[in-house]
């Protein structure tokens, strides 16, 4: 295992453009719709579609009774998924009005994974410490399974396989076969909460992100899913929890990086040459979306959506 600390270096010149909010409170989570497009889901309860060349909103839907945790969209089409406090999942269609389509229900807290699969099929994971899936067109639970005190946090499918990765309050990584939608891989316990996930485009690696204090814990964490436990290498930084971690599309020739951001309203990209990026005044940057390998999308807590160029 290895063991990458940061040089604490600001590169401010990496900022291109704070973007007038498009929500009336904090952005919890952003995604991708299209090269253009980008989707967001607030504490307005509020689902935006926002064109972030042209810093102009294209459609905002309101369905939600409570604030939105996640957002998803599916891949090649104008799908969106919202996940919210309000215990539901809604979908929408950017070219079908301003209604949802569908609305999933049946989790008894807050839902806060989400993940939607090529092959039409819908994951959640909730605080109530159910993992669901569910078939899009029917809206139907087609699988359950209830572990005690996994305090699901987030979820995402492996590239290319019917497995998916999920974390939890519990500190626990666990990987799912979406096929008997059983627990395959379990792995040792972190120190503290895991926040966030997600899988390398290969299907080989996991980074996972802890929840921490006055710079304990707040780390990522490299996995390697071909060897099942197998941690990497550790990226520590951060002063504060980190709240979200990605890989970032790899330009040719480049190499592979990954990002995270954190409580600490800092973003940092881990390659040979790590950078580290203040967004001063933006408080806890809690979801990142990258649209190609140099832009990378933020939500924050009080400044609203940034675009960085990385």
């Amino acid at each position: 295992m290895g063991k990458l600390q940061s040089k604490f270096r600001k590169r401010s010149e990496l900022y291109v453009v704070q973007y007038e909010p498009a929500h009336k409170g904090s952005i919890n989570s952003v995604t991708n719709l299209s090269p253009d497009l980008c989707v967001s889901g607030g504490s307005d309860q509020a689902v935006v579609v926002y064109d972030w060349k042209q810093g102009q909103v294209c459609q905002s839907f309101q369905g939600h009774n409570r604030e939105i945790t996640k957002v998803v969209c599916f891949p090649g089409s104008t799908w969106i998924f919202s996940a919210s406090r309000d215990k539901t999942v809604l979908m929408w269609d950017l070219n079908q009005g301003d209604e949802p389509i569908q609305e999933f229900c049946g989790h008894e807290l807050v839902v806060n994974g989400l993940a939607v699969s090529p092959g039409r099929k819908l994951c959640t994971g909730s605080r109530d410490n159910w993992m669901c899936l569910w078939d899009i067109e029917s809206a139907k639970c087609e699988q359950r399974h209830n572990i005690s005190r996994n305090l699901v946090t987030h979820v995402c499918w492996v590239p290319g396989s019917s497995s998916i990765v999920q974390t939890s309050e519990d500190k626990t990584i666990r990987v799912w076969d979406s096929r008997t939608w059983q627990v395959i891989n379990t792995f040792p316990a972190k120190q503290y909460i895991q926040t966030h996930c997600d899988v390398s485009p290969n299907g080989n690696y996991l980074v996972s992100s802890s929840n921490g204090f006055a710079g304990q814990g707040c780390e990522a964490t490299l996995w390697d899913l071909r060897q099942p436990g197998c941690k990497v290498m550790e990226y520590r930084g951060h002063l504060q929890t980190t709240a979200c971690c990605m890989f970032l599309p790899t330009p040719p020739g480049g190499t592979a990086r990954v990002a995270t951001s954190s409580h600490d309203s800092s973003i940092r990209i881990w390659d040979q040459n790590t950078a580290t990026l203040f967004l001063d005044g933006a408080g806890p940057l809690v979801s990142m979306a990258p649209s190609d390998s140099t832009n990378l999308l933020c939500a924050s807590f009080n400044t609203g959506l940034h675009h960085i160029q990385v």
